[in-house]
């Protein structure tokens, strides 16, 4: 290693040291901002971008899956025009469909041909794909005839399923590339950012952006603390929409992907005072790295076209893990209502004959990035003694509860109507647990009591989740008690994996029978 590539690394180790070091001392800050009303003109501005989108990544595997698929079922259909010799089987010949599915899936991901700039080119890049699609399936016809698989009378069959093939991925292709034009046009495929800080650097950062040839950024608009003279109310064509405070509850009413802090790396001081602020939020902190005269490896940034960036924070459970927690908490909650229904159906029978009034309860909590949502519980208290609000939690012994009611609570049973919130999509199996709007711990919210408490919302609560399977659950009569479930919340969401979301699952009914803070 020469002497230039030892203070390349030396400094690229320093900048991974210094990163990782703002986002502990932010994590670990001692303050935590309140998000202010924004102003009328950037809530006009949100509710531009109060509509989801459809992501990149999504949409690039759904391409993959349609590829496989299509070629698969091409392929098999091609065989009953295969006039074999008897002894081919039908899971032989869909082994062999299967095999050029997926090589041609990986050849075209080689290839890179898999890639927003690669699928909006139209026909650029089709005889690429023509070319792949050709290697792949001689490849595979070739290993076939020389294991003794192939004759000549299969000749028609397997030309059938070259060209079949070949002229469907090729018009795929071509309509895709017109669909993902218009996508982009219209605002449905984009990565929405707002940037962090205004004047000359974040006018620099826009004309770099506005240059790349592909760039899938939709900028929403600035945020910046300092005053007009140094940063003005219209940078780039882009309006100022407000302070940093503002810019928090603006992130919670829009559908923003991406914040990008437009300060030099020098700045430490104000790029820690910034995180401070933004790390409770669900999307991605990028600190753009393009006036930097220092360059490091390529895999030191993550890139907006050519555009380096350093990662700050990234939001969790994001894109196919979105998809696949989705598609978990769907199949466990379809079987647990299957397991369960009669559990409910008995719990719903003792309400209403031991109680006047509903057999359900509905109460507004803090949902995911800290939307109100309205979830279920069997009824556990007498109807005119409620607290819809959460202010006055249940105590040990309580008044309020009715008899079935205390059963039901310490057993849980009265969570279970949650269940439709999950598959309405308001909930999770397993997250953190949703707390009332106005919930206190001893005459406090539990914001004031939790630094940092508002980042338990970067993913959608739970039905069951880490911190309750811990014992944190129940009564919140002390502030320990609050800041220890939030630990254990931030941490679920920091390690977040399906097969963390299983084991939660399984030791779910083994931890409730300990009911000592549940009343």
């Amino acid at each position: 290693m020469n002497k230039a590539e030892k203070s390349d690394q030396f400094d690229l180790e320093a900048l991974r040291k210094q990163v990782s070091d703002i986002k502990r001392r932010a994590e670990e800050a001692d303050e935590e901002v309140q998000p202010e009303p924004i102003n009328t003109y950037a809530r006009q501005i949100a509710e531009q971008f109060s509509a989801g989108n459809r992501s990149p990544a999504i949409i690039i595997g759904q391409l993959r899956l349609f590829e496989f698929a299509t070629q698969f079922l091409i392929g098999l259909l091609a065989f009953p025009f295969w006039p074999g010799n008897g002894a081919e089987t039908l899971s032989g010949r869909g082994i062999t469909a299967a095999i050029v599915a997926v090589l041609l899936v990986c050849a075209l991901q080689t290839a890179d041909t898999y890639s927003i700039p690669a699928l909006r080119a139209r026909m650029r890049l089709l005889p690429r794909v023509f070319a792949v699609w050709t290697s792949v399936f001689l490849i595979v016809i070739a290993g076939s005839a020389l294991s003794g698989n192939v004759g000549l009378g299969q000749a028609q069959a397997y030309l059938a399923w070259f060209v079949t093939g070949a002229i469907f991925l090729l018009a795929a292709r071509f309509l895709i590339a017109y669909g993902i034009r218009n996508w982009s046009r219209n605002g449905i495929m984009e990565r929405r950012a707002v940037i962090v800080g205004g004047g000359e650097p974040a006018k620099n950062l826009i004309r770099v952006l506005e240059q790349q040839a592909d760039n899938d950024i939709r900028i929403c608009g600035i945020f910046d603390d300092r005053g007009e003279k140094r940063s003005p109310i219209m940078v780039a064509g882009y309006p100022k929409l407000g302070t940093v405070a503002e810019l928090v509850e603006f992130v919670r009413i829009t559908r923003i992907d991406m914040l990008i802090i437009s300060l030099p790396l020098s700045a430490e001081a104000r790029i820690l005072q910034l995180l401070k602020k933004l790390w409770v939020l669900p999307v991605d902190i990028r600190l753009a790295a393009h006036a930097n005269r220092l360059r490091f490896r390529p895999r030191a940034y993550s890139r907006i076209g050519s555009v380096p960036m350093l990662d700050i924070f990234n939001k969790p459970i994001r894109d196919w893990d979105s998809v696949a927690k989705r598609c978990f908490d769907i199949f466990f909650t379809l079987l647990s209502l299957a397991l369960l229904w009669p559990v409910m159906l008995a719990t719903a029978i003792a309400i209403k004959l031991t109680s006047k009034g509903p057999v359900f309860f509905m109460q507004n909590r803090h949902g995911f990035n800290n939307e109100i949502i309205n979830i279920f519980k069997f009824r556990s208290m007498y109807a005119d003694k409620g607290d819809p609000t959460g202010r006055a939690a249940v105590t040990k012994g309580d008044p309020r509860v009715t008899p079935v009611g205390r059963f039901i609570r310490k057993s849980s049973i009265d969570e279970l109507p949650q269940l439709f919130n999950v598959l309405k999509g308001d909930l999770s199996l397993v997250g953190p647990r949703p707390h009332a709007i106005l919930a206190q711990a001893r005459d406090r919210a539990f914001g004031d009591v939790v630094e940092g408490y508002f980042a338990r919302h970067r993913v959608k609560p739970g039905v069951t989740g880490w911190a309750q399977i811990n014992g944190w659950r129940g009564e919140v009569d002390h502030d320990d008690k609050i800041k220890f479930r939030t630990a254990y919340d931030l941490y679920y969401i920091e390690n977040w994996s399906l097969w963390f979301d299983l084991k939660i699952l399984f030791l779910t009914p083994f931890r409730l029978f300990n009911t000592e803070n549940a009343y």
